[in-house]
């Protein structure tokens, strides 16, 4: 059974810094990406960054609002994927959630098959 469970949200002023981590456990990395998204109140769950390994590469994939702030990265000893977030601003606020299971480079939350129950980033202005 597929278990993800993400931890390090919390509260920051705008231009802060969080990282989030994503410990996986009955999953294998191989053929699917991981990756992490976000919903804030009133709007539609968005794809932030997911990666993939395959053919002893990684390939990282960021959505337009969060490139060159965020940094996704994945420990396969620790069965852990984390994501970085930079100069957060308050649009950034949101429920970030942690998934796996989709294809390679799809930042589309209905493509991705498992999901962890959430973790809270707010940032204030």
């Amino acid at each position: 059974q597929v278990q993800l469970v993400e931890s390090g949200g919390g509260s920051v002023q705008a231009g802060g810094s969080l990282r989030l981590s994503c410990a996986a456990s009955g999953y294998t990395y191989s053929s699917n990406c991981m990756g992490w998204f976000r919903q804030a109140p009133g709007k539609e769950r968005e794809g932030v960054a997911t990666i993939f390994t395959g053919g002893g590469a990684t390939y990282k994939y960021y959505g337009a609002s969060v490139k060159g702030r965020f940094t996704i990265s994945l420990d396969n000893a620790k069965n852990t994927v984390y994501l970085q977030m930079n100069s957060l601003k308050p649009e950034d606020t949101a429920l970030y959630y942690c998934a796996a299971g989709g294809p390679e480079g799809s930042l589309d939350p209905r493509r991705y098959n498992y999901w962890g129950q959430g973790t809270q980033v707010t940032v204030s202005s």
